[in-house]
């Protein structure tokens, strides 16, 4: 009687002691698919089942991904250069070859310059010499590009009617074109053929590109999708585009005026 007694007693002793265990220390270690943070000590728990197991005990949080570090800003580095050879660009885009940090730094005091960091992920890193407007002037740049970069999804306009269109409504669509372009949006134009009508649909795109041709161009050129159905798309001239498209008026012009000039003169001497 008296060892049933001590049997029971060591049985809730050990009852108490797993369930203190779990509460206070985890429990044993399992097989998880989540990545865990472990602690750096062993402990013993008893499993009543089992013989007993020495394990790392369950941690109390997950490991998670470290942020990833924002890009640094494009500008001076000052004299913070953790790498010891650099690739050296001068103020004039040309390579000035590898080098020690200190040389770097000594060519920047020399010329009273600044050292940019170009390209981290190469070996060895690259960094540039630049003046303080050279880099106040990329950084405008870099933030323009960045500003148009959020605006890459273009704004597609249509417009559509029939090549028998009155003079007046087609005035109308074409003032509407020229402000979609003026916002530099693309502009799809489609014409329907009209029955018993002989309108060059194709010379009716180039008419509404006569009107705009000082900003405009094609992005698609006219061409025919279906019976008695064409379409066209519109866009706004580059910068490239604008100055090659102003050269060549500016020469027009010139050579025009050299004709009337020498007609003139043709006309006194006849006189």
């Amino acid at each position: 009687m008296t060892a049933f007694r001590v049997m029971k007693l060591l049985c809730q002793a050990v009852t108490n002691e797993q369930r203190y265990a779990k509460r206070f220390c985890g429990t044993l270690l399992t097989q998880t698919q989540q990545k865990r943070v472990f602690s750096p000590f062993w402990m013993v728990v008893y499993d009543p089942a089992k013989s007993t197991v020495f394990g790392l005990t369950q941690p109390f949080c997950t490991a998670e991904k470290s942020p990833k570090e924002p890009k640094t800003a494009f500008g001076s580095v000052g004299r913070r250069i953790p790498y010891r050879i650099l690739h050296v660009i001068n103020q004039d885009g040309e390579s000035l070859g590898n080098m020690h940090r200190a040389e770097a730094l000594k060519l920047m005091d020399q010329h009273d310059l600044k050292l940019v960091l170009l390209r981290e992920n190469v070996e060895p890193p690259v960094y540039r010499l630049m003046t303080g407007q050279q880099i106040h002037e990329e950084q405008l740049k870099r933030a323009e590009k960045k500003k148009s970069s959020a605006k890459s999804k273009m704004v597609l306009k249509e417009l559509s009617f029939s090549s028998t269109i009155a003079k007046n409504d087609l005035d109308t669509k074409t003032k509407q074109i020229a402000q979609w372009i003026e916002k530099k949006y693309h502009v799809k134009i489609t014409i329907r053929q009209a029955k018993d009508s002989n309108t060059d649909m194709f010379m009716l795109f180039d008419q509404i590109l006569e009107t705009v041709s000082k900003k405009a161009t094609y992005l698609s050129k006219p061409k025919i999708t279906r019976e008695g159905v064409s379409t066209c798309i519109l866009r706004h001239m580059s910068d490239k585009e604008l100055k090659a498209y102003q050269k060549m008026e500016n020469q027009k012009n010139s050579t025009e005026k050299k004709d009337e000039n020498e007609d003139l003169k043709s006309n006194e001497l006849h006189q």
